[in-house]
């Protein structure tokens, strides 16, 4: 007599409802193989421009993934306690963060880019001068870091909504069954709110990056010499509009394409309880 075969792990999560998206690969990596695919072959077949553009444009590329990553990490923080400050009993940190939360997200992040490059120094300037302040005084605009610190104050705002309303879908029994526990509020937004409401938040937070992702593009404006600002140096060195914004689009296009790939990964593996 033969025994019965016995399923995998994987196997008899299959039959659980949402365990089941778990064990399928993702057929959407197909999509990026295709767009690298293409890359590659531009660059072997026509070396001359498309293997000079990504050899002139490989350092902006370094400066969109460092500006996005860093304004990104920053971004959450920002969110997170913007988010808490619009739940908050206080009414200062309530007002504070429903300002800031208003007055940023109404304003285009271009807009912001150009008044944190060019207008902020002339006010620590100003100030330096009040207070009789030499670093004040001669405080000169870091490109990179302007652009981080705009970038995370107007993402910041968005985010701060995204928590809000994800710890917001969390059943208020939760917060009750905690407190019940003797957990102070604390502890049960650390160990049980924050946890349930953040994989809620996954979806949205995944865009955002994506978003943000594109918008760095805008940074090339206050003097950011990220992949935008190199393809259009090397157009204006080469006259080739065609085949320059074209590897840029395409090195936008792959690096958006594998992030959105990682985010659909992580919402799979975080669906259910492991």
């Amino acid at each position: 007599m033969t025994e019965p075969i016995k399923n995998t792990p994987d196997q008899e999560l299959s039959f659980v409802t949402g365990g089941e998206v778990n064990i399928r690969q993702d057929p959407w990596w197909w999509l990026v193989a295709a767009v690298a695919a293409l890359i590659l072959v531009l660059v072997v077949a026509q070396p001359d421009p498309f293997k000079d553009i990504v050899v002139f444009a490989r350092d902006g590329i370094a400066i969109t993934v460092l500006v996005t990553v860093v304004s990104y990490i920053l971004m959450l923080v920002a969110g997170l306690f913007g988010g808490l400050g619009r739940m908050a009993k206080n009414k200062i940190l309530f007002t504070i963060s429903t300002l800031y939360v208003e007055i940023v997200r109404g304003i285009p992040l271009l807009v912001q880019l150009i008044a944190w490059y060019f207008a902020s120094p002339v006010i620590i300037q100003q100030v330096g001068t009040w207070l009789n302040l030499a670093p004040l005084i001669e405080y000169r605009a870091n490109p990179i870091v302007t652009a981080i610190i705009a970038i995370t104050v107007c993402y910041g705002a968005y985010m701060s909504e995204i928590v809000r309303a994800g710890i917001q879908s969390i059943p208020k029994g939760q917060m009750e069954a905690a407190r019940s526990l003797g957990m102070s509020h604390f502890q049960a937004m650390r160990f049980v709110v924050l946890p349930q409401a953040f994989r809620v938040i996954l979806p949205p937070m995944g865009n955002e990056f994506i978003a943000l992702l594109k918008d760095s593009s805008l940074v090339s404006v206050v003097a950011v010499a990220d992949l935008t600002r190199r393809g259009r140096e090397f157009m204006a060195a080469n006259f080739n509009p065609i085949e320059t914004w074209t590897m840029v689009a395409l090195l936008y296009l792959i690096m958006t394409l594998f992030a959105a790939r990682i985010v659909s990964f992580i919402e799979k593996k975080t669906r259910y309880e492991r």
